[in-house]
């Protein structure tokens, strides 16, 4: 029986790439995402060029309740699922106290209690049947205060933490969690954050595709944090924490100003 994988946030970017990279490996995929004739084109793509099935949930997993709702439809459907991707996130550039305060604590319900609560009804069930996957896509922003980003960067932190604490929590269970941390990405993050304009995008960024592939092929090999770009996790791992905070929080800033 193939491999189902959930991948939320999959209606474009790293989302729709990590289902196109399962289906190719000939897995099944779990399709959520809040634009359901987009998932539904997805859908009828995967299942015709790799023969796979493909199951489309759309719903707004931001929402009180959204989380537990979607579990709770993908059972009702007999589907068990194999492999968790939390993808699903967003950002916004500005100062904290000039953003709309809904907006901020959008991005908390989406990027941590929506992940959170789809994380543990999905790897309670994993542990029941001794095997699963769960990756977590995080950011490098969660290495780092983030200054005219601040709630983003303190999500990311958030699910950092969470992923690895879960991942040692998990040992012997059968069950794995892998955090993917990559940098910038060109997908619609950027124009959907307001970064167009920024430091932070003008020099371009990594494809979807092989962030995807590289968080992928982590998770199948049980790694706990991997960042997508070898000089990028030096930096993140061992030289900006020997760096002056203020230092740090300057260029940060710099980096997600216009």
């Amino acid at each position: 029986m193939s491999k189902v994988a959930l991948v939320t946030g999959a209606s474009s970017g790293i989302g729709k790439e990590f289902a196109r990279y399962h289906a190719e490996k000939g897995g099944d995929v779990v399709l959520t995402a809040r634009r359901e004739e987009t998932l539904k084109e997805i859908k009828a793509e995967l299942e015709k060029e790799h023969g796979i099935s493909a199951h489309v949930f759309a719903c707004d997993l931001g929402k009180a309740g959204a989380a537990g709702e979607l579990y709770g439809r993908i059972k009702k459907a007999g589907l068990d699922v194999d492999i968790l991707i939390n993808n699903a996130g967003f950002g916004g550039q500005g100062k904290h106290i000039d953003r709309a305060l809904e907006d901020e604590l959008d991005m908390i319900d989406l990027n941590v209690k929506a992940l959170v609560s789809l994380t543990q009804q999905v790897a309670q069930e994993m542990v029941e049947r001794g095997s699963g996957k769960i990756l977590n896509v995080g950011s490098t922003a969660g290495f780092m205060p983030g200054p005219n980003q601040a709630v983003y960067f303190a999500t990311k932190a958030f699910v950092k933490s969470f992923s690895e604490a879960l991942a040692q929590e998990m040992q012997g269970t059968g069950v794995t969690v892998t955090l993917l941390a990559p940098g910038y990405v060109e997908t619609e993050f950027a124009e959907r954050s307001g970064l167009t304009g920024t430091k932070l995008v003008s020099g371009g960024g990594a494809t979807p595709r092989s962030v995807a592939k590289h968080g992928y092929d982590a998770m199948r090999r049980g790694e706990i944090v991997t960042v997508n770009e070898k000089m990028l996790g030096f930096a993140v791992n061992w030289v900006i924490p020997l760096l002056p905070r203020r230092s740090v929080l300057k260029m940060v800033e710099r980096m997600q100003a216009k």
